[in-house]
């Protein structure tokens, strides 16, 4: 992207406490204006620290971090103009939600109280919660709470807007409502959002592209789709989604396949993605539940077609989630559409099991 079209930018930024190992290693990352980045990963990984810094909350120990091309190093969180939502809400107790919203409106900017007022008003009705301004964030449901936490990091009309984890507090159902809500609101307003959770169904469906951390360094980013079909290496394949793997050794290579021998001595055909794989070093091969089928027609040509017994059997309603036993992997996740043909097999079943080339990927070891 080019300079102009930057508006967050981490440039050799790393994190350290009481000179310890660090917490973030050398971060380079460019975000781009408008754009909704997701910063996933598990415990103590470096995300949630990464946007603390980016927040003033937290100095960085090397590096520096430009908003909108300006150095924000030294510059404290008030000043920052950057519009912040907390997974435990912070809303101020003893003010009405109006009063919460246009708490930042009276800091920030030069505005008489009709304009105040109709600013309040406008956010409210953005976040559905127009006739609930006279009301105490206590008389709220926790969904209602954290959408006056949303427009209360919009209403003064940030460039940026940070989210901590703002829906890990609520139910399944809510979560996933507020999540199409805040996807919604973005899309609506353009404002760039920073993101950070650990929840990958989460960052799949609200982002423009995800960052996976592991151990502080970014593995990899990259759009929604093309994270999930198209792990850059074994550990965003399984933190992404479910996924199968199997460990192996590569036998041969022609372009950009390979033929892996694994344990059991069965040999399976893949995608070669890691470059530095050569003849008889170790893979990991990682392969998608959904995309494998059972029992395929004689006229199918799968390059990968193996024998297996059936364990497990959970009826998930969409589809039949199916544990088996093949080529040594005996934990082996296929998922069967409710519809199929195939959703009244029995625990026990011996049944055949078929992938392409391109589904399975040889990633690192």
């Amino acid at each position: 992207m080019s300079a102009e079209d930057i508006l967050v930018s981490f440039q050799g930024v790393q994190k350290s406490y009481d000179g310890e190992q660090l917490v973030v290693k050398d971060l380079n990352l460019d975000i781009a204006k408008g754009e909704f980045l997701t910063m996933l990963g598990p415990s103590g990984s470096g995300k949630t620290t990464c946007l603390m810094m980016l927040a003033g909350f937290e100095p960085a120990t090397h590096g520096e971090i430009y908003l909108d091309g300006r150095p924000i190093n030294n510059v404290p969180p008030h000043k920052r103009g950057i519009g912040m939502v907390f997974q435990n809400y912070a809303l101020f107790p003893h003010m009405t939600v109006a009063e919460n919203l246009a708490f930042p409106l009276q800091v920030r900017k030069q505005m008489n109280k009709a304009e105040v007022a109709e600013r309040v008003q406008k956010t409210l009705d953005m976040v559905q919660l127009g006739e609930f301004g006279n009301r105490r964030p206590m008389q709220l449901s926790g969904g209602q709470q954290q959408r006056v936490a949303v427009a209360r990091a919009l209403v003064f009309d940030p460039e940026l807007v940070l989210m901590d984890e703002p829906l890990g507090a609520l139910d399944k159902q809510l979560r996933e409502q507020m999540q199409y809500e805040i996807k919604h609101i973005h899309e609506q307003l353009g404002v760039t959002v920073v993101y950070v959770t650990h929840d990958q169904s989460e960052a799949l469906t609200m982002s423009t592209r995800v960052a996976v951390f592991n151990d502080g360094v970014i593995q990899q980013i990259a759009a929604p789709d093309v994270l999930y079909e198209k792990p850059d290496n074994a550990f965003c394949a399984q933190f992404i989604g479910e996924n199968n793997t199997f460990v192996g050794e590569i036998m041969s290579v022609k372009g950009e396949t390979c033929e892996v021998k694994l344990v059991d001595g069965s040999v399976v055909t893949s995608n070669k993605i890691d470059a530095a794989s050569a003849v008889g070093s170790r893979t990991t091969l990682s392969l998608r539940p959904e995309r494998i089928e059972v029992n395929p027609s004689a006229k199918s040509k799968y390059a990968n077609a193996f024998e297996g017994t059936v364990k497990e059997l959970i009826y998930l309603g969409d589809h039949i989630r199916t544990v088996a036993s093949v080529c040594g992997n005996d934990e082996f996740i296929v998922k069967i559409p409710n519809s199929s043909e195939h959703a009244s097999l029995s625990v026990g079943e011996k049944v055949k099991l078929g992938w392409t080339v391109e589904d399975c990927r040889a990633l690192d070891a």
